[in-house]
């Protein structure tokens, strides 16, 4: 069984937001000149999480214009939607995997004795 945000067979789940945002995945991490060359060197990981965020919802919101155009039938490539809202749906499911490993990281620390 694989992580749910495990690349399977060579498929990274936010490999679609790497152009939108520029944050990478768990690869990115790992080079931290390709990090400190796009980001800076002393950028935040509030305004990390924030763009993360916002690219998320860009992509959330470009999946939406697609699937009304597709209902209005004015898309030549019907794949475009497809593309969109599976970027879409990946990244709302990293976002709430992030959000939930804070909220275990939280609750641990809560239940530590001084």
């Amino acid at each position: 069984m694989t992580s749910p945000i495990s690349p399977i067979s060579g498929f990274s789940p936010v490999s679609g937001l790497d152009a939108v945002s520029g944050i990478g995945g768990a690869g990115a991490l790992a080079g931290s000149e390709k990090v400190t060359a796009a980001q800076g060197e002393h950028e935040s990981f509030a305004s990390m999480l924030s763009r993360g965020l916002e690219s998320v919802s860009a992509s959330q919101a470009k999946a939406s214009d697609l699937a009304v155009q597709v209902a209005q039938g004015t898309l030549q490539d019907p794949a475009q939607y497809t593309m969109a809202a599976n970027e879409a749906q990946l990244g709302l499911q990293l976002t709430l995997a992030v959000r939930n490993k804070a909220v275990e990281a939280f609750q641990e620390i809560m239940r530590m004795q001084a």
